[in-house]
C-alpha cells in the first residue's frame, strides 16, 4: 500500500455504503493473491477465477459483517476465498490436483506482473513459513491441512486420528502463536525501515 492510500479496513468500511471505488481498490490490491490461493487449492485456473469472483461478491454483499478487531481485512478476504475453494472442492467431490494443472502455464512471467508486489508476497510467505516452522509438529500439521490442504476440522481429526476438539485447539493455539510471531516480525521490520 502506498502512503496516503486508504487502508484495507477503511475500504471495507466504505463497502458498507456500496462504494464501488473502494471495491475496485480492494480488488486491485488483493485479486492476484486471492487467485493464487484459490489456484493452489483447486489446480484449475477457471475454477480459481470463479472462486475469487464469488469471494469478492461475498465481500461486497457482507461488508458489514467484517470485524476489524478480530482480523485484518486482507486476512478476512483470504479466509472467504479459502472457504469458497473448500466448498467448491466438496461440490466437485475431488481433493486431487490434476497432474496437468500446471501444463500450459507460461515458463516466463509476462511483463504485466507487479514485481514489487510479488516480492512483497514472497517475503510475507517466507515469514509465514518461518513462523509456522517454530510451532510444535502437531500444530504445524493441523494448520497445513486446514489452510494449505483445504480440509475441514472433522477431516483433519480423522486424518490425524485425534478428537475434533483437539484439532480446533491446535489450530487456535498455533494461529495465536503465529500471529504473535508475525506481529513481532512486522514491528522489527518497521523499526529497521524507520
Amino acid at each position: 500500500m502506498v502512503a496516503g492510500e486508504p487502508s484495507d479496513e477503511n475500504l471495507v468500511a466504505r463497502l458498507r455504503n456500496k462504494d464501488t471505488e473502494a471495491f475496485a481498490a480492494l480488488y486491485d490490491r488483493h485479486s492476484r493473491l486471492a487467485f493464487g490461493l484459490a489456484y493452489r487449492m483447486l489446480g484449475e485456473p477457471s475454477a480459481a477465477e470463479d472462486v475469487v469472483q464469488e469471494a469478492f461478491l461475498s465481500l461486497w454483499r457482507q461488508a458489514e459483517t467484517f470485524k476489524p478487531d478480530r482480523s485484518a481485512a486482507r486476512t478476512w478476504l483470504l479466509s472467504i476465498v479459502h472457504h469458497r475453494a473448500i466448498d467448491r472442492l466438496r461440490r466437485v467431490g475431488s481433493r486431487e490436483v490434476s497432474d496437468g494443472a500446471l501444463e500450459g502455464m507460461p515458463e516466463r512471467a509476462d511483463d504485466s506482473i507487479d514485481v514489487e508486489h510479488e516480492v512483497g508476497v514472497s517475503l510475507e510467505a517466507a515469514q509465514v513459513r518461518q513462523a509456522l516452522g517454530t510451532l510444535p509438529l502437531e500444530q504445524q500439521q493441523a494448520i497445513e491441512l486446514a489452510y494449505f490442504g483445504g480440509f475441514s476440522h472433522s477431516e483433519i481429526a480423522q486424518k490425524l486420528d485425534v478428537p475434533i476438539g483437539t484439532v480446533k485447539g491446535r489450530l487456535r493455539i498455533g494461529l495465536q502463536k503465529m500471529r504473535l510471531s508475525l506481529g513481532q516480525a512486522h514491528l522489527e521490520g518497521a523499526a529497521r525501515d524507520a
